[in-house]
């Protein structure tokens, strides 16, 4: 039983863990300006601290999401959950940023608004987006 049960939660954070040649990268629309960022630019704009690009964030518990927040703000998800909350409980924020449920969805919204800001598996990336930044 004990082994079985070891099993399960093996297999379980194997399934949402991130593969290890998966890239994160920072994208903005082929129509925006910038070329390049640092992760202290692009967590400004993920915590609210900065309001030039609109952040797009994946769903919520997904892998990439909770890899992104950590490497980019050393922060959890609940730590940036409580950031937001407290920006719009204030009115310095609307809301917090759109979720969407993938690469490919989260791509599309970025590609669509030139002040928009994302974060995709690098393998999803083509020519209706821009590489800001590479995560490592």
């Amino acid at each position: 039983m004990k082994k079985v049960l070891i099993s399960l939660i093996v297999a379980a954070v194997a399934a949402t863990a991130l593969p290890a040649s998966a890239e994160t990268v920072v994208i903005v629309s082929a129509k925006n300006p910038a070329s390049r960022m640092f992760s202290e630019q692009a967590a400004q704009f993920f915590l609210g601290k900065s309001m030039m690009f609109t952040p797009i964030d994946q769903a919520e518990g997904s892998a990439i999401r909770t890899d992104f927040y950590k490497k980019v703000t050393d922060k959890d998800a609940g730590q940036v959950k409580a950031i937001w909350s407290k920006l719009v409980f204030t009115g310095k924020a609307t809301a917090e940023p759109k979720e969407f449920k993938s690469n490919a969805e989260v791509k599309k919204a970025v590609a669509d608004d030139p002040k928009a800001i994302g974060y995709i598996d690098k393998s999803a990336v083509d020519d209706t987006v821009k590489v800001i930044l590479t995560l490592q």
